[in-house]
């Protein structure tokens, strides 16, 4: 009978493995204590006894209730669409969305990594409050990948990189109030199609997607570059692992989102489409491999425009067209392929290309077509405009980092309703933006891909060869591409954005969950 090993019993095991091979017990014994799995609750307290039960009520019962639909894609970079100055890749049908409704051109996702992105995305909150502040792994992956997931802590101490998922929630917490609770207070019909990445449900079924608002789920755990990556329908698993056969998966999951749609003519809907693609590793289906002038990776880009363009084409069929809210953006920059458009840095960093998507919303009659929006505004901010346009009242117990940006959709609103945006690596606070300054305290020297970015070279290595390296100051209206330090021109402005971001810290700090006293 096999027996189900734990995780600390799971990382001794490899540290012994790793002493063995390196030749010295003393590096494994060390490695070790050095590494103690910290709960996540010993970094950002406990959550309230009664937060799970948090009566939400509705605010507005003539409120419009338009049915909403988020495309969340996988590592899709700024410049990958042809709305955004793409030249390469064919992306018709999501053109024709910003055609119809209006694109950002200053949208953040919340964090520069998957998991903690869609944290943001179903709570309207900064990760470090839910405590999935890196990407969650699923409970089988293999030796390896724990042992050197843990060995990032001790990696991070010697200043080569820095890695923190052993900090990370193993999933999204029952205390959490999902924008699919939300929704279904509203009478929403609620569904998920695709990439969950907040908890191995396959293991530990409290994290499913069922368990979190959602009347139906078809797809994934997290990404699927993970072993093993399993297929779900609600809580029964269809496949054990998905393997190489990744080609079918845009298709299924089209499938699957018509087939929701079409069963929920009858009352208002959420339907959060996420995409596995263009996650490496890259497939596409035979009709679009091959077909695209960007290689596979344009070849999967060009099958998630189909299945929108399927989308697109069923709405209208069915009358729902005007009546439908439509998100199209992306969790994060792009990793290893894909475009950050003009801007420097990719998945993992602080910089504009790991934080800032392309974003364009559609409602015909409500958000203005053709039009294209500065405003700077993030993910979380879905949250509390949909609890409004739902008619449902924000819950009050806690800290809803997001604000309602309805007014930014249909253009009544000319000025961002954040005073700043923060800029987290994991549940580290490296940067801010407030207006268009930029300002850095530091920037984590562990990217995606790892390659030398000489801005990253901490003072105590560079400073006799290339004088004082930090902090950083950015004028994004002049330097959307973060190539000019402009720290001694604008001093006084780079003293009161570290102010601002260092008041923050410390209210982060003394109520990290973010949750009021009764």
């Amino acid at each position: 009978m096999e027996t189900k090993m734990t995780r600390r019993e799971l990382i001794k095991k490899s540290l012994k493995a790793g002493a063995l091979i390196g030749g010295t017990a003393l590096l494994g014994a060390w490695a070790y204590s050095f590494l103690r799995i910290r709960t996540v609750d010993e970094l950002y307290g406990p959550y309230p006894d009664n937060a799970a039960n948090y009566p939400l009520s509705i605010s507005n019962p003539d409120a419009p209730k338009p049915n909403f639909i988020v495309i969340y894609c996988d590592d899709l970079g700024y410049g990958d669409l042809g709305c955004y100055g793409n030249t390469v890749i064919r992306t018709p049908n999501i053109d024709g969305i910003e055609r119809s409704g209006t694109k950002f051109t200053d949208y953040y996702a919340c964090s520069a990594v998957c998991a903690p992105s869609r944290a943001g995305l179903l709570t309207g909150r900064y990760p470090f409050r839910t405590g999935v502040i890196g990407n969650v792994y699923p409970e089988g992956e293999p030796y390896g990948r724990v042992l050197a997931r843990k060995f990032g802590s001790a990696l991070k101490a010697l200043g080569v990189i820095d890695m923190r998922e052993d900090y990370t929630a193993r999933g999204i917490s029952r205390h959490e109030i999902t924008l699919a609770e939300g929704l279904k207070k509203a009478g929403y019909r609620t569904g998920m199609i695709g990439k969950w990445h907040l908890g191995d449900y396959s293991k530990q079924p409290e994290f499913n997607p069922l368990r979190h608002g959602f009347d139906s789920y078809f797809g994934v755990p997290h990404s699927n570059d993970m072993i093993p990556c399993p297929l779900f329908r609600n809580e029964q698993k269809l496949e054990d692992d998905i393997g190489t056969n990744q080609a079918r998966i845009t298709g299924m999951y089209t499938r699957e989102a018509l087939k929701f749609i079409d069963e929920s003519v009858s009352s208002p809907f959420f339907l959060y489409l996420a995409h596995t693609f263009p996650h490496q590793p890259l497939h596409a289906s035979e009709r679009f491999l091959k077909k695209s002038k960007a290689g596979l990776f344009g070849d999967a880009v060009e099958e998630i425009d189909w299945s929108v363009g399927q989308i697109l084409s069923l709405l209208r069929q069915k009358g729902l067209d005007r009546n439908t809210l439509i998100v199209f953006t992306s969790d994060n920059g792009p990793w290893y392929e894909g475009s950050p458009g003009s801007f420097r840095g990719r998945k993992g960093q602080s910089y504009e290309g790991g934080f800032r998507v392309p974003f364009i919303v559609k409602w015909p009659g409500r958000i203005p077509a053709s039009r294209t929006s500065n405003v700077p505004l993030m993910n979380l901010d879905l949250y509390p405009t949909f609890f409004h346009l739902a008619g449902v009242e924000q819950p009050r117990d806690r800290v809803i980092d997001g604000r309602n940006v309805y007014d930014v959709f249909t253009g009544r609103q000319r000025q961002s309703p954040h005073e700043a945006i923060m800029f987290y690596h994991y549940d580290l606070l490296e940067g801010i933006r407030m207006g268009k300054w930029k300002y850095f305290e530091s920037v984590n020297r562990y990217v995606w891909p790892i390659a030398l970015d000489t801005a990253s070279i901490p003072n105590s290595l560079g400073k006799k060869q290339m004088g004082r390296r930090w902090p950083l100051l950015y004028d994004l209206e002049n330097d959307p591409g973060e190539n000019y330090n402009v720290i001694n021109t604008h001093p006084e402005v780079a003293a009161r954005l570290s102010t601002a971001m260092k008041n923050w810290e410390r209210a982060a700090q003394r109520n990290p969950r973010g949750f009021r006293s009764a």
